[in-house]
Formats: C-alpha cells, structure tokens, sequence
C-alpha cells in the first residue's frame, strides 16, 4: 500500500486485485465501487490511475459512474481528485468523453462489441474455469499445468495446454469487459 495514501486518508478499507488494471471485472474494483454506491465510501483512492485501468474508455466509464453516482475517485499520479474543481472538470470531459461514439466505431467489430476474427473455440464451461483459476491469482502456467494434470483437451483436440491459449481467452473476456461498468 502507498504510504501517502495511508496517511492521508481515514480508510474504509483496501482492496487489491491480482488481475491487470486491463479490465474494469475484477472483485478488488467491483467491491471498492460497491462500497461507494452503498454509501459506505466516499470514493476510491489510488496511488498511481494507471492501477485503476489502463483502458481510457474504461477510466471514462468509471469517472461517469462516480460522477453520476456522487463518488469521488483520487490519484496521486497524476494528482487527480474529481470531487475537487480541476478534477471535477477533468471527470466531467471524462465522463463525456465516454458517451462518444465517432464515426469510426460505427462499423462491426470489437469497438462495438462485436468480434473480429475468428470466434473463440474454447466452450463457456472451460472459459469460466480458467477465468476462475485466474482470479485466484493463478499465473498462466500454472493454470496450463493445472488443466494438463485434469487431462483437460484444448479446445482444438490439444493434449496440452499453453500460456498464449489461454491469454486468448482472458482477453477475449476483458474485450467484453472495456464497455461495461462494475456492478451493473
């Protein structure tokens, strides 16, 4: 934890998450966000924005929610605090910015929650197990080895399962996660 932020703040409590700040779907967030929604927090405090995502459609979805929702989400890196003036009007082009829908997002494909390329072959059953063992904190070898100890088949009829398999996977699932907010 930062010290900065263990010093400046009367804590609620903390939350960590072991998955990347690539998605907005992990239980660390979703529980900091649900604190706040319920009127327990005041707002979510991080060292450094790029813990809270590292995806600006994401962070412009969140800063909405907080905005909407009379939550205040602080940074220390950048010293960004929403509730304040120049944070809020940073949250506000923010949280604006994330109704926006140029005319290129327009076409099919990921942008608009469509698929590009070819569609996962890995089932739902074996896709919600490996996402499972991730939120565990499991690396992505060890879920390999995990699986191959299962003699779970690939799903192409694999023998063997391999990290880039399952990474496929994992952000298949953050790719339908970018435009979703906690909790809803």
């Amino acid at each position: 934890m930062h010290p900065t932020i263990l010093a400046a703040c009367a804590l609620l409590g903390i939350e960590e998450d072991v998955r990347s700040g690539r998605t907005l779907r992990r239980p660390g967030l979703r529980a900091a966000v649900a604190a706040c929604r319920a009127g327990d927090a005041e707002g979510i405090v991080v060292a450094r924005l790029d813990r809270l995502t590292y995806s600006l459609a994401g962070l412009a979805e969140l800063v909405k929610t907080a905005v909407d929702e009379d939550f205040t989400i602080i940074s220390l890196d950048p010293a960004v605090d929403i509730s304040a003036d120049g944070g809020r009007a940073v949250g506000e082009v923010l949280a604006e910015a994330a109704t926006w829908q140029p005319a290129a997002l327009a076409k099919p494909g990921r942008a608009m929650g469509g698929r590009v390329g070819r569609p996962s072959s890995t089932p739902a059953a074996g896709a919600a197990r490996i996402r499972e063992l991730r939120d565990q904190g499991m690396t992505l070898q060890a879920i390999c080895d995990t699986l191959n100890a299962e003699h779970v088949p690939t799903p192409r009829g694999g023998a063997e399962w391999r990290p880039t398999s399952l990474r496929s996977v994992l952000r298949a699932d953050d790719a339908d996660a970018v435009s979703r907010v906690p909790g809803r």
